[in-house]
């Protein structure tokens, strides 16, 4: 049944709310907040990064990577992010909501997430204790920004430039920019 967000919401609220529209939501702070249909661009580095990744966890199994992921931050019972992509090592469970443990979290940038993404969900991220590696890479121009867990600090690498390759420890996985982004519109602006 459809029912209208006119109130704060606990987690297990939310997971069984439904506004009846096929709108995706991430729940902030208790307030479910609508997220934008992705641009194509968008769309073309999510299936290009969650299917080499994926591939890249075959003999890995049960590692999986999944698409529009929820994520629980670990410090509320009143927010679920969805990441882009979430790599985890758990198995499946039946009606599992939110992905288990993950090791890897991406999020592709644009300018209408990238302050969402890089001032609050980097830092919720940043807090689950499972969490190897955070992806942000930009849906309009050659760069990846990688923070990568290492003796309990974040260290930051920058992939610039259609000639970079991105690395992801976590999951074992090396690709080339340019492959990524093959026939995607770059801005000229953000190039360098």
């Amino acid at each position: 049944m459809a029912e209208l967000a006119s109130r704060r919401m606990t987690l297990e609220e939310f997971l069984v709310w439904d506004d009846g529209t096929d709108t995706l939501y991430e729940l902030v702070d208790g307030f479910p907040v609508a997220m934008a249909p992705p641009a194509e661009a968008h769309r073309i580095l999510a299936v290009r990064l969650v299917s080499r990744i994926d591939a890249a966890l075959a003999d890995r199994r049960p590692c999986n990577a999944q698409i529009d992921a929820g994520v629980v931050r670990p410090d509320r019972a009143d927010s679920y992010y969805v990441a882009d992509i979430a790599v985890t090592c758990r198995p499946n469970e039946p009606r599992q909501q939110a992905v288990r443990e993950p090791i890897l979290l991406v999020e592709i940038l644009s300018p209408g997430t990238e302050r969402h993404d890089r001032r609050i969900k980097l830092l919720v991220y940043r807090q689950i204790a499972s969490v190897q590696e955070i992806l942000l890479i930009d849906s309009e121009s050659y760069h990846a920004e990688l923070h990568r867990r290492h003796d309990g600090h974040w260290i930051t690498e920058l992939f610039r430039g259609a000639d970079a390759s991105l690395t992801l420890n976590s999951v074992g996985l090396s690709v080339p920019i340019a492959e990524l982004y093959e026939g995607i519109a770059i801005i000229a602006d953000n190039e360098g």
